[in-house]
């Protein structure tokens, strides 16, 4: 019985998101914004937006994968780099997430968890981010198939969830000062938010280490010092050229790789304007419902896509300096045996609550980048049995091209969201230690959700006394 609902659902969902992000995401926010009282022609506009956008994003990653793919593809070839463990890049984690009995019910089930949070103020974020739900569904996976259990599956799922929606809650009061026009605005994106506690203690220390405390250069300041040098575009070109002598390409090849990576680092943050004028309708219109419903209440945030502000000129420049890097490194790292491909179009994502904290220093904003992306390569290779498993199991049932394993290669994994730290404790604290990890992951998560409420019911009760002390002078 249960099977047969699960494989109705995994029908369902799988085709509802089959339609992807640029057509399921203009239908909710259409849907949304009718509700919340804007008028229909306003709504289906910024739908509509918020559509174009996600397209003009595939259409510029896919020409960073396509461009950047072959010719990281000759430089693993000419210089024998190639490792065990095969990069399949998120779209096959997201398959793998999806195909499954826990991704079929991970919407509806993370949803009721939103709801009781909301209700139990442990949490102020509304997560209408459903693309992303697939993170969850992905670390429940792993946890599934090992284990062998559902419980277990939707145990590890649960747990992401209700982390990612407390760090949300923690990191928007940084992420709304920092970024323009993101009011109202949090990230319950997993991979994104499990980068947030790391930058924290690492920016600290690094605040401590003389010589680098005193640097201070963002992406603006860099165009100011270097002129044309401190631009993305230009960076973006620098890079692609690189990339592509040292990929061997004839003299023509060099330069149409490094016009097609300038191009990404300049049309990038123009598509994310779409996303933003879209998003603005639907921010200001809940952010009045909000406060004429909850007058006494600090307010909640809407849980977006971090698609919103991956155009940011310093995640732009530090993800283009690191692909060169890691690539290196992880050839050299003793004991990894992942080296990042396909995920490398993914790594703007990486850095969206990173920035908050440094503030945009690039060079605080690239060693922490490159220190989580070390520790990645780590913990890809570390999970890389049991996403083979997955892979393996996904494939036999569905035969989807994405998750096949090309032949020469033992393993598979990807970046995101495997090279999380997140996931990584919430895989092995449900799956790898039996009952003393659950008990120890189910108390922490618990101990959290109550900080968290905490929290909240503190920021409630200041709007309260500045709402009340308002009013007594008004009165007066």
């Amino acid at each position: 019985m249960f099977e047969s609902i699960a494989s109705a659902l995994e029908a369902v969902f799988g085709y509802v998101l089959g339609l992807g992000a640029a057509v399921m995401m203009p239908i909710l926010f259409t849907i949304l914004g009718i509700c919340i009282g804007i008028k229909p022609s306003k709504a289906v506009k910024s739908g509509l937006l918020v559509g174009v956008g996600f397209i003009g994003l595939s259409i510029v990653t896919a020409l960073l994968t396509s461009a950047l793919g072959p010719a990281l593809g000759n430089v693993v070839e000419v210089y024998g780099l190639r490792l065990k463990v095969f990069d399949m890049g998120w779209p096959a984690a997201a398959s793998i997430a999806y195909n499954t009995s826990v991704g079929a019910f991970v919407i509806p089930v993370c949803l009721g968890v939103n709801i009781l949070m909301l209700i139990t103020k442990t949490t102020k974020t509304v997560n209408i981010d459903l693309w992303n739900y697939w993170h969850f569904a992905f670390v429940g996976a792993l946890a599934y198939y090992t284990t062998g259990s559902i419980f277990w599956g939707f145990f590890a799922a649960i747990i992401c969830y209700i982390i990612t929606l407390v760090i949300a809650d923690w990191m928007a009061p940084r992420f709304q000062k920092y970024y323009e026009k993101m009011d109202g605005i949090s990230l319950p994106q997993p991979f994104v938010g499990g980068f947030a506690p790391v930058a924290l203690v690492l920016n600290k220390i690094l605040d401590k280490i003389p010589g680098i405390n005193k640097v201070n250069i963002d992406a603006e300041g860099m165009k100011r010092k270097f002129g044309l040098l401190g631009e993305p575009l230009f960076l973006g070109v620098i890079v692609g050229l690189g990339i592509g002598a040292l990929a061997r390409y004839d003299f023509a090849k060099v330069l149409m790789l490094g016009v097609q990576m300038g191009a990404v680092m300049e049309l990038i943050p123009r598509i994310t304007g779409l996303f933003i004028e879209g998003l603005m309708p639907i921010s200001e219109a809940t952010k009045t419902m909000i406060g004429k419903k909850f007058k006494k209440s600090a307010g909640f945030n809407i849980g977006m896509s971090p698609a919103l502000v991956i155009g940011h000129p310093t995640t732009l420049v530090v993800s283009l300096l690191l692909i060169p890097v890691i690539l290196v490194l992880s050839v050299v790292l003793p004991g990894n045996e992942f080296l990042p491909l396909a995920s490398l179009a993914g790594m703007f994502y990486i850095f969206p609550l990173v920035i908050p904290i440094t503030k945009g220093n690039v060079l605080k904003t690239f060693i922490i980048g490159l220190v989580v992306l070390i520790a990645g390569v780590y913990l890809v290779t570390n999970l890389a049995p049991a996403f083979t498993l997955a892979a393996h199991d996904v494939y036999a049932r569905t035969q989807d091209a994405a998750v096949k394993i090309p032949d020469g290669f033992s393993e598979a994994a990807s970046l995101d969201f495997a090279g999380s730290p997140l996931a990584w404790i919430v895989y092995h604290l449900t799956a790898s230690i039996k009952v003393i990890g659950p008990i120890i992951l189910g108390l922490g998560t618990l101990a959290l959700a109550i900080w968290n409420r905490m929290r909240i019911i503190k920021q409630s009760n200041a709007v309260d006394a500045g709402e009340d002390a308002a009013s007594e002078i008004t009165e007066k």
